[in-house]
């Protein structure tokens, strides 16, 4: 066992007032800190930390001056940030509610809402959260797909 984790993700933003508003009143994330500086990387910075019922947070970070490249090489959804809920629907309510486009995804046991923050990041709001699943499979179920696919 590794002992580790998660503390937070780390997700960029654009525009620090347009994100607060999205991750509070879309998501009902609160602000618990923010913190600023002149120099990361070069770029004045703002880090807003938003809090998950777990005790985890989003960390967003904002740069002044900072030149934004899309990748369009992967999937839009390939990088994205899973939140798991017990019920999906009072978020279908609440993202329609918001005029917040988006999809859902049937994973068997799970369910998936998919959506994009202001800024084209990916969020998944996924019902039942993982913790409450019972796994199936074994290591060596992995270890055999990772095989598979490595082999190809």
């Amino acid at each position: 066992m590794s002992g580790l984790t998660l503390d937070h993700v780390a997700i960029p933003v654009r525009d620090a007032a347009r994100s607060r508003r999205f991750y509070e009143e879309v998501l009902g994330l609160p602000l618990v800190h923010a913190m600023s500086g002149a120099d990361w990387d070069g770029l004045p910075w703002l880090l807003m930390f938003f809090a998950l019922d777990d005790a985890r947070q989003l960390a967003l970070s904002c740069f002044r001056g900072a030149r934004w490249q899309v990748e369009q090489c992967l999937p839009p959804d390939a990088r994205h940030y899973a939140l798991g809920a017990r019920d999906l629907e009072p978020w279908r309510a609440r993202l329609s509610a918001a005029g917040i486009a988006f999809r859902e995804e049937d994973h068997g046991p799970q369910a998936s809402i998919l959506f994009a923050d202001p800024d084209g990041t990916i969020i998944e709001i996924t019902g039942p959260a993982t913790p409450e699943l019972k796994r199936s499979g074994s290591p060596s179920d992995a270890e055999k797909v990772l095989a598979a696919w490595v082999g190809r």
